[in-house]
């Protein structure tokens, strides 16, 4: 039971959903922070109400311009990549590397067509698939 609870949570793509969701949740802290500090107070003082707190950044009609809470929203956001990074991430791609697969490595090439220009196509790719060029005959 332990072995299979094991194997479930790493799964490759487990993982990178977990971590996906972990910088989402992350980033919308980041967000949130953002326009409850900076756009929110911008919109008030527009309206020409509220009333001023105290902290880094400055007053337009009686509304505070929080820079400090955004900087410590953002300060925290890389501090908690990093440690996402360190903890989860590269540990996990080193066991799975002794394990034989290769996760959150680095991209396989690719190449651009060269009539419309998409990029991201395979290298063993022989066609364009968004104008269809023969990219055999192109090279």
């Amino acid at each position: 039971m332990l072995k299979g609870f094991k194997n479930f949570l790493m799964q490759g793509d487990l993982i990178v959903v977990a971590v996906g969701l972990v910088v989402a949740l992350a980033f919308s802290t980041l967000i949130k922070a953002f326009t409850d500090s900076i756009i929110t107070p911008l919109i008030n003082s527009i309206a020409g109400g509220g009333t001023a707190g105290k902290g880094l950044g400055w007053s337009i009609n009686g509304q505070k311009i929080d820079v400090g809470a955004f900087i410590g929203a953002l300060i925290y956001f890389v501090i908690f990549m990093g440690v996402i990074y360190f903890l989860i991430v590269v540990p996990y791609r080193s066991y799975m590397q002794r394990r034989g697969k290769t996760v959150f490595g680095d991209p396989p090439p690719t190449k651009e067509c060269p009539s419309c220009r998409l990029a991201d196509l395979p290298v063993a790719a022989t066609r364009c698939p968004h104008c269809t060029t023969d990219l055999a005959r192109a090279a």
